[in-house]
């Protein structure tokens, strides 16, 4: 395999370790804040860092056509964002995190595949056992729909749209563009929590991670950048998507969530997908 090849794949994986970290710290403190509230904190924190970056690294200013793309991106990915955190706070995360995945990885990879065109046969195979382990993952032994799922998958639809948008922005620097996305979400979040009058609920350790939890999302969102520019959509998108495994593996240490067999199951076919994806 050239080494070439690898670095999709490598950039992916470190994406999923930053947004299962931040989307578990996001879901924990929304148990005790507004999940609006917190993701205009999670949006300031990255927003701050990627300023910071941004100064350091000097990179090439984006089109205006660019920044449009992923302002809008910012925009759909911020409301996501919130609405995700509540869906992680009132139900299990180890349920809620991977449909949000599933709805977000597949409408982009579908796009993918009918503009770039149908990836080989061990790779479509790879893609389709990664969808597998993240159904495995959310699959429910008590029959009835858990709390927390239509909110997921609001956020899922809301997360593609933020895929799809990030790809029009072609090969934009990957700091600026995760600057411009922050700046979107700031700007959405921060005007519901404005509208709505919640600008005191959450206390001052919810203030902190908050910030914590943005840096590590936007770190997150550099890496997937990176992946997409230097792969195709449907990899990154797949690849990256396999965050949950990170955040119900967190909720199981710390929170003590019932870890199932299924879950395990699940997250393993989603493990093994990898090099299936990275050969292809």
């Amino acid at each position: 395999m050239p080494a070439v090849s690898l670095a999709p794949v490598a950039y992916s994986l470190a994406a999923v370790l930053a947004w299962g970290t931040s989307d578990f710290l996001g879901g924990y403190y929304t148990r005790r804040a507004n999940a609006f509230v917190f993701a205009t904190l999670v949006n300031t924190g990255g927003l701050l860092m990627m300023t910071l970056l941004v100064g350091a690294g000097h990179p090439a200013l984006p089109s205006v056509r660019a920044s449009l793309w992923v302002l809008a991106g910012g925009l759909s990915g911020g409301v996501s964002l919130a609405i995700f955190y509540r869906a992680l706070a009132s139900g299990k995360m180890g349920l809620a995190a991977p449909v949000a995945a599933v709805l977000g990885a597949a409408i982009p990879t579908l796009f993918s595949m009918i503009t770039e065109g149908w990836p080989s046969v061990i790779r479509l195979s790879g893609f389709l056992l990664a969808g597998a382990g993240l159904w495995l993952i959310t699959r429910s032994e008590g029959g009835s729909t858990p709390e927390g799922i239509e909110l997921a998958a609001l956020a899922g639809i809301g997360f593609a749209g933020f895929y799809l948008c990030v790809r029009e922005a072609g090969g934009t620097s990957a700091l600026w563009i995760a600057s411009l996305t922050r700046t979107g979400g700031l700007l959405v979040t921060g005007m519901i929590v404005v509208v709505r009058r919640r600008l005191r609920e959450i206390n001052l350790t919810g203030f902190r991670w908050g910030l914590l939890t943005g840096c590590i999302d936007s770190l997150g969102t550099i890496l997937f950048v990176r992946a997409s520019q230097s792969g195709r959509l449907d990899e990154a998108v797949v690849l990256s998507s396999l965050y949950p495994a990170m955040t119900v593996l967190l909720a199981r240490i710390f929170l003590k969530e019932h870890f199932t067999g299924w879950k395990l199951a699940g997250i393993l076919a989603a493990l093994a997908a990898v090099p299936m994806i990275a050969a292809g």
